[in-house]
């Protein structure tokens, strides 16, 4: 019975950290986001390191809209460096809250969806977005060119790091 007991406290500490650190990220949308602008291809900056994009460089992002207003994601790149294999994967998005558009979910396999938020973005142009999901798990720095400014990713980590991402596990991907 104590052994019960003691599995239970144990068990309520842990999901009360778990509570407590994604409470801790500041995960608020951007306002006024339009998805046509948004749709087209973006170059991958930096994320954090996760097993379906490990060790891929030359990474893109290419959204579209399908015809039933779902949002066609094609995230490709190439293993190790840009003489290894090109890999693509075909994903499905679509919005998770019709009041809050910046706020989307993806799904690469079934139904299997995983949140997409778009928390920084250069509204004037749409050359660059900041994308994290509901957790500290996922983050990605995205622009419509190979390259940012200094300036410009200064102002994204200096912004993740507010938002309470730990940005000393950001990798640099190397573009073309």
């Amino acid at each position: 019975m104590k052994k019960n007991i003691l599995v239970l406290i144990s068990v309520a500490l842990g999901l009360g950290s778990c509570a407590q650190q994604k409470t801790s990220l500041d995960l608020t949308t951007v306002k006024n986001f339009e998805i046509n602008r948004y749709l087209g291809k973006w170059y991958e900056i930096a994320r954090f390191d996760h097993r379906f994009e490990k060790g891929m460089v030359g990474t893109t992002a290419v959204y579209s809209l399908n015809e039933d207003n779902t949002i066609r994601v094609e995230n490709s790149g190439y293993q190790d460096s840009f003489s290894g294999k090109f890999k693509t994967a075909i994903g499905k998005g679509k919005f998770a809250n019709k009041d809050n558009p910046a706020m989307l979910k993806v799904a690469f396999f079934l139904w299997f969806y995983g949140a997409y938020n778009v928390l920084e973005l250069d509204h004037e142009n749409y050359s660059y977005a900041m994308i994290g999901s509901n957790s500290d798990k996922y983050f990605w720095i995205l622009s419509r060119t190979p390259k940012l400014s200094d300036e410009v990713l200064d102002m994204l980590v200096k912004r993740a790091k507010e938002r309470g991402f730990d940005t000393s596990k950001i990798i640099w991907v190397e573009q073309k």
